[in-house]
């Protein structure tokens, strides 16, 4: 009962994700790419403290995947903002 639970959760999740990111203006992309580089920071400091953490040996593994992928993300979330924000730039 628990799995369908989790399962409908991230189902939903998805859609409504997948809803907001395709209603939102060009013009606040680059507003709403910073405010997602907040999010996945956070993110990344949970990754950090499971694949650090005494709480097994797959906890361990999927926290250092947790750590690569956000640390990916917030990397390249703050290279598409600081390319967006260069266009803005005088010459």
């Amino acid at each position: 009962m628990e799995l369908l639970l989790l399962l409908t959760l991230f189902v939903v999740a998805v859609f409504l994700g997948v809803e907001l990111i395709t209603k939102v203006p060009p013009t606040l992309h680059t507003p709403l790419m910073s405010g997602s580089n907040a999010i996945s920071g956070i993110s990344l400091v949970g990754a950090i403290l499971s694949a650090g953490s005494d709480a097994g040996y797959w906890v361990n593994i999927l926290g250092f995947i947790a750590v690569v992928l956000a640390t990916i993300n917030v990397v390249g979330g703050y290279m598409v903002t600081n390319r967006m924000l260069s266009m803005f730039k005088r010459k």
